[in-house]
Order: C-alpha cells, then structure tokens, then sequence
C-alpha cells in the first residue's frame, strides 16, 4: 500500500489485486490440517484440500500445495500425495525421510495406486470440482508424518508461506490459524472424536493475478436481427496470434501435437478473438408468456479437454427459469434477496466433457424462460448476460452498442431524416 499526501488531500492507493468475486463473494479454497496422533519426534496430520467455490474448480493437472517449515521438520512418510523432490538427506542414516526440503511441494497421486498408498479422497490426478457442482467431490485429502517437530499443542510450529497452484497462479494464501478442533464421526456414527490441534489457510482467487487477459469471450445473436455479433477482435489477446493453426492444417495431423504441456500452453485455431473458449447467447424464439434461449460453447484450444466445465451466467430473467435442456443447472444466490444468477453444467457421463478443438469440440444447450411483464423487453440489449464465467473465469462480452437490436429500434443514425428531405418526399409522392 502507497500514501500520498498533500495540503488538500489524502489518497491511499492499494497495490495488490482484489480476490473479490461479486457472483462468489465468499468462494475460497481452505486447507486444514488436522493432528490426529503425536509421534516420538513429531507428529500426524491429515491434510484436507477443501475447494469452497461455486463454480470454479481445480482442473488438470491439478493442484500443486507448497508452504515453509518453520524450524527443522521433515516429511517422513505421505499418504495419498507425494512432495515432487526429496531434497538433501545425507544426514540421515537408517530411515531416510520422505523429503528434507525447507520448502516442500506437494501433488496428489495419480488415479490407479497402489492400495496401501491410497488416502481417503486422494488420487485424483489434483482435480477437485467445485462445491455448487459436487460438493462430494470438491474435496481432496492426504496423510503426512512430520519428524524434527513438535510434540505437544504448545511446542508445534505451525508451517508458513502457503503457495497453492490450481493448477496455475492466481490463488493467494493467508497465514495459518489455529481454529477449534475438528470432530469426527466413527464409522458406525454412535461416537465422536476430534483432533488433537487443528490449523486452517484460507487461499483466496484473483483473475488479475492469474492471467493478463481473458479466457473466454461471448458473442450474441437473435431471430430479429440477421446480424451476428460477434466476440471482440483480440479479446483474449492476440500474442499467441503467430502459434495459432488454421482448422484445415495439416499440421493437426502430427502425432502427438494435441498433447498437452505440462504448463497448459494452448494450442489454438485462428481466429479474430483468439480465445480457447467462447460462449454464444442467441434469443431464439419468443412466445406469448414465455422465450427461448440456445447457448453454445465452443472449444478453440486443440490442446484441452475441460472435464467438470462449468458455465456461469447472470440475467435478470433467470429468476423465473422453466426448462433448462441438455445441461444441469442450479441457481447461484451470493445474496438472497437476488436471484438473478446461474450455473450450468454438463450431464455426467453425456456433456460433462467439453472436447478439444474441431467437430466435436463444443456442447450446446436451450432454456425457456418466463416472461415477467413488468420487465421483459427485447430493448436496449435487456435480452443478453450481463456477465458470463466460464470455469470461473469472466469472459469479455462484446460492447453494449453493437448488441443485436429491434428492426423498429434501429440506431438514430440510420434513420436520420432531415425536415427538408421528409418535405421533397411528400412533395413527391404527391406528384406521383
């Protein structure tokens, strides 16, 4: 944070990027460590990934957890994760610890271990789906076993400097706090016991810190109006512009080129926008009481196939939503007074897995929605999102002005008749 001062006046500028998401104020991801046993040297804790969001999930190849001891500790054995180096551990001798890095980083397994190296919720490849979607599945825990560390609530040092990846930047961790124990249920649920200490880090997302430009974009069509407009040249960025291939290219043909890279670097088709995603709102239809919309979503990236994808949207009318065909849907209320956002997802085992590039790369679904006669108009662009994230990310809408418009409410500028030229009209049609 900066301060400047002056003889009239205080200004206090903020340097860092807010997490704040309107349609999610409260969606965080929070990691709590629970100790569930003290051992001769330190002791055991369960690791849960707990993903709050509504509808941002952690996708392939998931989540990368990173943090600073605060002393000497090292990593004796992992359950249902691993760290992805061991670190120097010459000084031991017998037992060799799992890893002695100051700074450990941690994934998850990968589906398909072995048994004995299974966690509860663990092996998912770091893939957690977000709590409006699945909250069953919007969890991912592992074991570890701490040496070199304290054995009582009073000696343990909690670790600092949390870092989460999920799977790229844009999370930022706060420290760890010490919270009231958590309890468990036993199995038969007729006893409950809790953890000797628990800690919990709170790790909050911010689009601006994850990527400079956008992800996706949105263009928009109507039954009254032929024109399509479309989304905004360069919207997501045009620096991959030199990389991008044309649909037809032979290149696509290359084994091994659809692959994705261990940093997700896109793949793209050429186009005007140059976003892996794009989002297409078109009114369809209208009825006496009720309207009809087909919403599209089209993959560009020859490099991604987005598993547990999700669609949010906000719209005045989506408080009076009747049928929604081809994807799950589930209202969003942030505040309970409004009701004027929702998530859509795909059918699992049907859409839930919106395909890479080409013929098969997008899913498409309708909702017919009631009118309320007190607001409904196809005016002024009333008909069209006023916001649209996909996989949590907020797409680039096009602006206001070229939103399809009514034949009978074309802009002034096209039907800009002078006086005197109505005049020599009439004058002569009455020639005529």
């Amino acid at each position: 944070m900066r301060l400047f001062i002056s003889a009239f006046c205080v200004i206090v500028i903020f340097s860092y990027a807010s997490a704040y998401d309107p349609l999610d104020p409260n969606g965080n991801i929070t990691i709590k460590w629970d100790v569930v046993s003290w051992t001769a040297d330190g002791y055991v804790a369960v690791v849960t990934i707990n993903n709050f969001q509504i509808f941002r999930h952690i996708m392939n190849p998931g989540w990368t957890l990173s943090w600073s001891w605060a002393k000497k500790e090292v990593i004796w054995s992992m359950v249902g994760s691993q760290t992805t180096e061991q670190g120097d551990c010459s000084k031991f001798k017998g037992n060799v610890p799992h890893c002695c890095k100051k700074t450990p980083t941690v994934v998850d397994l990968l589906p398909g271990v072995p048994y004995n190296q299974q966690f509860s919720n663990c092996c998912k490849g770091g893939v957690v789906a977000a709590w409006g979607q699945d909250p069953s599945a919007a969890i991912s825990s592992f074991q570890v076993s701490i040496g070199q560390a304290g054995t009582s609530n009073k000696t343990v040092k909690l670790p600092m400097n949390f870092s989460l990846l999920a799977p790229g930047p844009g999370y930022t961790c706060g420290p760890a706090k010490i919270v009231p124990s958590t309890v468990f249920l036993t199995a038969d649920k007729r006893r409950k016991t809790q953890a000797l200490m628990t800690w919990n880090v709170t790790c909050t997302y911010s689009q601006f810190l994850a990527r400079k430009n956008p992800s996706c974009c949105v263009s928009m069509s109507s039954f009254y109006n032929e024109t399509i407009t479309p989304c905004p040249s360069c919207a997501c960025g045009c620096h991959n512009k030199k990389n991008c291939v044309v649909s037809d290219s032979k290149f696509l043909s290359i084994k091994g080129i659809h692959t994705p890279k261990k940093d997700n670097e896109p793949l793209l088709q050429c186009t005007h926008h140059m976003c892996p995603i794009r989002v297409h709102w078109h009114v369809k239809q209208n009825y006496n009481d009720y309207w009809r919309v087909k919403i599209a979503v089209t993959n560009f990236n020859y490099k991604m196939n987005y598993s547990l994808w999700t669609l949010a949207v906000q719209h005045p009318n989506l408080n009076n939503v009747t049928q929604v065909f081809s994807f799950d849907y589930k209202p969003i209320l942030p505040y309970e007074s409004i009701n004027d956002t929702g998530m859509f997802y795909g059918m699992k085992y049907f859409n839930d897995l919106l395909m890479e590039a080409g013929p098969s790369g997008n899913v498409q679904s309708e909702l017919l929605l009631r009118k309320d006669k007190d607001t409904f108009t196809f005016k002024q662009g009333w008909a069209y999102p006023r916001k649209v994230y996909f996989n949590g990310e907020e797409c680039m809408l096009p602006p206001p002005d070229t939103y399809p418009f009514l034949p009978n409410s074309a802009p002034k500028n096209v039907l800009n008749f002078t006086p005197a030229f109505i005049f020599s009209l009439l004058a002569l049609l009455a020639v005529l």
